[in-house]
């Protein structure tokens, strides 16, 4: 195990700055996840980590000593790719064991390392096959396994279950958490899958741009987000955000109107926000409660309805044309053109200033 310490991180290809002071803490035995969207940087800031990419200035620490000018091999650190990177010549017991062949490591340490890393993966039964003979979840448990015999202090993972079909993404997940629940060690993993971020993490980084927009524990993040982007980014169905003007602002709160919208007032969380401005009041789908639209805090028409099963998600339009998403609890058939009423908890509400 090891802490990682990042400070004022930051990285230019030629004129392009796509890194821009990052400061980020990994402690001991934390499962740490890189999230944002395509280009954020998180793959460039975990490859600095490894590597694989210089820091342009800035430093990076890991178990306490600076690395900046280490070579990947000796930082302690092993990495997992999305594409797996294993030999097709080789059979998964060579695969494997591959980096300690590579360090001369004898026969006996090899056997015994591979062996420990076999069972812990579950993958004894396979270790004669060569990856043709695999799964895509077996392969990239090959790679795995080659990162576990290394006994790094870091492992970095890159997008590892990208290539996966649903399915079978959900069960690597859970092994990954298993994995780290039994070795105890240090993981940052990059990912654009916030389901990946929110059920793997200890610690979320959310990158926007190359910077980083807040980090804090999975839930934290969820129920407060520190920013318009954090707020839209996490949470399945997305966060809804109408604009809204700010009437009065007393003891903390705001009382905020819209036209599809009853008297509201809404806890402004210590945000610059005036009577007078314009603001954006977030609300979570799954937090909107259907009822009669006579009744409803928001009003509007359903334009679509998707059943899930366990859930049925409806896609409104309110008076002004605003696009309002509803995720009800259960399976509810309600036909397009409905005129519809939901309430909400203005506890769970947020208020953010509207950005430019």
């Amino acid at each position: 195990m090891a802490q990682v310490r990042l400070r004022d991180a930051r990285k230019s290809f030629g004129n392009v700055e796509v890194i821009k002071g990052v400061d980020i803490d990994i402690e001991d035995g934390e499962f740490v996840v890189f999230v944002g969207p395509s280009g954020c940087g998180k793959s460039t800031l975990l490859r600095m980590i490894s590597g694989l990419e210089d820091i342009t200035s800035g430093t990076l620490e890991i178990d306490g000593e600076v690395v900046n000018d280490l070579q990947p091999k000796d930082r302690g650190i092993a990495m997992v790719f999305q594409t797996y990177a294993i030999f097709p010549h080789m059979t998964v017991r060579e695969n494997v064991a591959f980096g300690l062949t590579i360090q001369g490591a004898s026969k006996e340490e090899k056997a015994e390392k591979v062996g420990a890393a076999a069972r812990i993966l579950q993958m004894e039964h396979l270790l004669d096959r060569r990856p043709s003979q695999l799964s895509g979840g077996q392969r990239q448990r090959v790679a795995i396994g080659r990162a576990i015999v290394r006994d790094p202090k870091v492992f970095l993972f890159d997008e590892p279950l990208s290539n996966l079909d649903a399915a079978l993404r959900m069960d690597m997940r859970m092994e990954i958490a298993k994995l780290h629940q039994s070795l105890k060690s240090s993981m940052v993993y990059v990912t654009h899958d916030q389901v990946e971020a929110m059920t793997l993490a200890d610690k979320i980084v959310v990158l926007k741009d190359g910077r980083v927009m807040q980090v804090g524990a999975p839930m934290d993040l969820y129920h407060n987000p520190n920013n318009l982007f954090v707020a839209g980014f996490l949470g399945a169905p997305s966060m809804n955000f109408l604009e809204v003007k700010v009437e009065e602002v007393q003891s903390g709160k705001a009382r905020v109107s819209h036209p599809a919208l009853a008297p509201v007032e809404v806890d402004i969380k210590d945000r610059d926000i005036s009577k007078g401005d314009t603001a954006v009041l977030g609300i979570r789908p799954q937090y909107l409660d259907l009822v009669d639209p006579a009744a409803g805090m928001l009003r509007g028409t359903v334009i679509l309805t998707e059943r899930l099963g366990s859930e049925t998600v409806v896609d409104c339009e309110l008076a002004d044309g605003t696009k309002l998403i509803a995720a009800l609890d259960e399976d509810q058939v309600i036909e397009t053109g409905t005129p519809v009423g939901f309430t909400f908890d203005a506890e769970k509400a947020h208020l953010f200033p509207r950005e430019p």
